[in-house]
């Protein structure tokens, strides 16, 4: 393997990239006409244009990704996430080109990219699941009949769904037609699929993730948990590896699970099995992401390892070159995702120019970032900016060392989420451990938000005033 395309941009075509050249292979990046001057482009050896801004103009074309592949002859394609990462015709065509796609066959894809088919591929592993429908269903009378079976508050979920489209929570009866009626009508427009199942909601959920790598001699292992239950509109903001719940024993049985799941599709690559827990600690099979996950580098730091680099040893044939036992969790690591969007003004995009854009730097500081001073954010894409990760020896030492990473991230021109995560951070049940998916809806407003900066406010302007009294009298003393 000589020469990767990267088929996404941003920070994680720089990631994918950095990891290749390490490994002394040539890079690829494409780009469409908004991302012209990207960091990501000028990081690779070669780029290609492909197309005008929108992504259905350059980034999801498939075939004109290959095309570019084959005319420069490129060995493999990465996916990054997103785009075209969990497209089952795209890993189909690449094949069909001798292209080695970084991923699974398109096969696990397909399998697992419908929640109906992977519950239906796992099932005979005796994985636990969420009770409730085995099949889509579009039909009222039917699904509200199922929903009394099972009992209220049910959730309805679009069967190729993703991103907390086509989602909605039924607390009662009385809710449940206009509801199911909304959920499909957001599927059918999102996915081109209107059909959805409807399981029994679990009430203070937890979401913890098993991070999975498989190479093609039969072997699996599992890489430990990420807790990923700070989030705002089904969508994660905050993550960290390892959870703070999980006893030894729970997480081997986890991860023996997932590694189950991954046997069931005959999985290949990295992947990640999410699951539910409950209060009481049971845990529930939600589904399989066939890709690396945008929180990938807490694993990283927790295992010592590097998942792209395993994803590119896999691809091109290798077996692993680690085993169950030789893996060992160390330290903490914590995750934010910074996203051009405004915390003040229900997490709202926020488009503008990056007047100041100066990262934090230090001992185990990490910033996996797409952007560069001066750089517009432009309005067709996913809005992170940067992921902005810390690492300590403890949980407590990873939080103390990220408010300080945020607080030293100057951005100007657009609002963040770098103002969100020290709330989290600073937040009592965040601390504590004792938090579930619903931290955002129990203990986050814009109020909460702006009354914890003005206190912050008052506290620097006090210390100021106190300093320049200090200064004052030094400046008075006699000589």
């Amino acid at each position: 393997m000589k020469k990767i395309l990267v088929a996404n941009r941003g920070e994680i075509a720089i990631r994918v990239m950095r990891t290749a050249k390490k490994m002394g292979i040539k890079t690829v990046a494409v780009y469409s006409t908004v991302d012209r001057n990207a960091p990501h482009v000028k990081y690779a050896d070669e780029a290609v244009l492909i197309g005008e801004a929108p992504s259905n103009q350059s980034y999801l074309l498939g075939d004109k990704i290959i095309n570019v592949a084959k005319s420069l002859n490129v060995d493999a394609i990465h996916p990054g996430y997103g785009f075209l990462s969990e497209n089952a015709d795209f890993a189909e065509a690449c094949e069909e080109n001798n292209i080695t796609f970084i991923g699974p066959k398109s096969k696990a894809i397909k399998i697992m990219g419908s929640k109906l088919a992977a519950k239906e591929a796992v099932k005979v592993y005796d994985i636990p699941m969420v009770p409730g429908t085995d099949e889509a269903i579009t039909d009222i009378t039917e699904a509200k009949n199922i929903a009394h079976e099972i009992g209220f508050p049910i959730l309805i979920k679009a069967s190729a769904g993703g991103g907390g489209k086509g989602m909605r929570v039924v607390d009662k009866a009385a809710d449940f037609e206009s509801q199911m009626n909304r959920a499909i009508s957001e599927a059918t427009s999102a996915f081109g699929d209107g059909s959805v199942f409807i399981e029994k909601y679990v009430t203070s959920p937890r979401h913890i993730e098993i991070q999975v790598m498989a190479d093609a001699h039969g072997h699996v292992v599992h890489l430990f948990e990420r807790e990923c239950s700070i989030q705002r509109r089904h969508q994660k903001v905050v993550e960290e590896a390892p959870s703070s719940v999980l006893t030894p024993e729970l997480r081997a049985k986890m991860g023996e699970a997932a590694i189950k799941v991954a046997k069931s599709c005959d999985y290949l690559g990295a992947g990640t099995v999410e699951f539910l827990l409950d209060d009481e600690h049971h845990f529930y099979f939600l589904e399989m992401n066939t890709r690396l996950q945008v929180e990938h580098p807490v694993t990283e730091l927790i295992t010592g390892t590097d998942l792209v680099e395993l994803q590119i040893r896999v691809a091109r044939g290798e077996e692993l070159p680690i085993k169950q036992d030789d893996l060992k969790i160390k330290g903490h690591a914590l995750e934010l995702r910074v996203y051009a969007e405004d915390p003040l003004n229900d997490f709202l995009p926020s488009v503008g120019n990056l007047e100041v854009y100066q990262l934090p730097v230090g001992k185990n500081i990490r910033v996996d970032n797409g952007f560069e001073e001066g750089m517009d954010i432009p309005i067709y894409y996913d809005p992170m900016l940067s992921k902005l990760i810390t690492y300590g020896e403890t949980r407590d030492e990873a939080i103390q060392l990220m408010l300080k990473a945020i607080n030293n991230y100057h951005i100007e021109g657009i609002q963040t989420t770098l103002p969100f995560g020290s709330f989290v951070c600073e937040h009592d049940a965040f601390r504590s451990g004792q938090f579930d998916t619903h931290f955002v809806k129990k203990y986050y407003s814009p109020e909460a938000l702006k009354s914890k900066q003005e206190e912050e406010a008052y506290i620097a302007a006090l210390i100021a005033v106190k300093q320049y009294i200090e200064d004052q009298k030094l400046l008075r003393l006699p000589n």
